[in-house]
């Protein structure tokens, strides 16, 4: 790190071994954790929290304020969990009063150009392809694969396990352990492979795909899926899980099946 190209307020904490190189300005308030390397060209405002290990590289702006205009200059974050990856010139917004953080988990790969908007919070081990958009108050759960240049209106929640396909407008909440694809944005099927990846079995894969064809297959009502499927369907956590998503879900769920004309 050569002091003469980097700007680092005295009152930012670096830990052991964080490697920053020239042209980067890092503000007051700002903690980044050991073993961390820093690209050139790097913005990182009050606020952040930057875990161990992680890699960002050049052009990307980390915690500088909310694009909204409700936003008061309260004191708030934007949190990067340990190991996460911030290609070029992605943007991550800190939060507002509503959460007063915008969270990113560990282990995630945040692809070129990619925008998470104020109070937005991602879990673990997700990626978000290049130049993919979150708008505020959106939840990620852990293992999400979101395609290229989809955008997400805000609020809304995307569960674990799910893959996204690229260039979608996804509107309302995608439960877990699905693929979603099509405009308006609709149930494709398992992420089949996703799971295997993952350790979910044979049979682990085929009662998630029962529960599914309930819901989203067999043109049932939201309410008659969930009434047949907490009738009829083992209670295990996948199930579980399931049934709870759709039954808390506040923007309601995304479409049924569509069949895929390719």
């Amino acid at each position: 790190m050569n002091s003469n190209l980097v700007s680092i307020h005295p009152g930012a904490k670096i830990g052991k071994g964080v490697s920053i190189d020239p042209f980067t300005t890092i503000h007051d308030d700002v903690e980044i954790g050991e073993g961390t390397w820093i690209g050139s060209n790097v913005s990182i405002f009050p606020g952040a929290r930057i875990g161990k290990n992680c890699q960002i590289f050049p052009g990307a702006v980390i915690s500088a304020i909310p694009q909204d205009l409700k936003f008061s200059g309260e004191k708030t974050t934007a949190e990067i969990g340990d190991g996460t990856i911030i290609r070029e010139f992605v943007t991550v917004n800190r939060g507002t009063k509503a959460l007063g953080k915008t969270v990113v988990g560990k282990g995630n790969l945040l692809m070129a150009y990619v925008h998470i908007a104020h109070d937005c919070v991602v879990g673990d081990h997700c990626i978000l392809a290049n130049g993919a958009t979150l708008a505020g108050h959106i939840t990620i759960d852990d293992y999400a694969i979101i395609g290229g240049l989809s955008a997400i209106h805000q609020f809304v929640r995307i569960g674990s396990h799910v893959m996204i396909s690229g260039g979608s407008l996804v509107r309302k909440d995608v439960p877990p352990y699905v693929k979603a694809a099509h405009e308006p944005l609709s149930y494709v099927g398992l992420n089949s492979v996703g799971l295997r990846r993952r350790g979910f079995s044979n049979d682990k894969i085929a009662e998630i795909q029962e529960i599914y064809r309930h819901l989203f297959v067999r043109g049932n009502s939201n309410s008659t899926a969930i009434e047949i499927i907490s009738r009829e369907m083992p209670e295990t956590p996948e199930r579980d899980i399931i049934l709870s998503f759709v039954k808390n879900s506040s923007r309601g769920i995304m479409k049924g099946y569509k069949k895929d004309e390719d």
